[in-house]
């Protein structure tokens, strides 16, 4: 019965991760200036869920949990697992990164308080079929009007802006 249990646990918590092809978009982001080096932004995943965060800074960053097979699995062709994790701000003026207020938020977390994906992470040898790794997407300016997609990697995270307004911010920012 305990093993049952722990095994329903476990599942449930694997259930939180969505399954993925790679390239596939995965979320979008939109910013809205709420003051100067304060942003609205807008995750939205691609079931359509919608949540709201106000971060400060000029930069932000997505970040996801990833689940890949390896070994024998990985020939099945099981596509990524993925769940969205963090998404955090930063100003580009390392006095400011140092002293002002800092903005990072939690997306999605484990159902009943069980991190299997930290897990296996903490103990890969135990888990040789499982690659469980963070995925990140580089941190890119927030800009009023702003809209971006990312997209899931074999590497990580991928962003590309959607609108004029996003694209001319990455532009005068390299």
């Amino acid at each position: 019965l305990s093993l049952g249990i722990a095994v329903g646990i476990v599942a449930y918590d694997i259930y939180s991760y969505k399954q993925i092809l790679v390239g596939q978009p995965v979320a979008t982001i939109n910013f809205e200036t709420i003051e100067d080096q304060y942003f609205d932004a807008l995750v939205v995943d691609a079931n359509g869920n919608q949540q709201r965060f106000s971060l400060h800074g000029d930069q932000w960053q997505l970040d996801a949990r990833i689940i890949k097979w390896q070994g024998y699995f990985s020939g099945f062709e099981i596509k990524h697992a993925f769940r969205l994790d963090r998404l955090s701000g930063r100003y580009y003026d390392i006095h400011k990164e140092t002293t002002e207020k800092r903005s990072s938020f939690s997306i999605v977390k484990s159902p009943l308080q069980l991190d299997l994906w930290q897990f296996i992470n903490a103990h890969p040898n135990w888990f040789s079929v499982l690659d469980a790794n963070y995925g990140t997407a580089r941190y890119l300016p927030m800009k009023n009007g702003a809209l971006y997609e990312i997209s899931l990697t074999n590497n990580g995270l991928n962003v590309r802006p959607l609108n004029d307004v996003a694209s001319k911010a990455i532009a005068e920012w390299k």
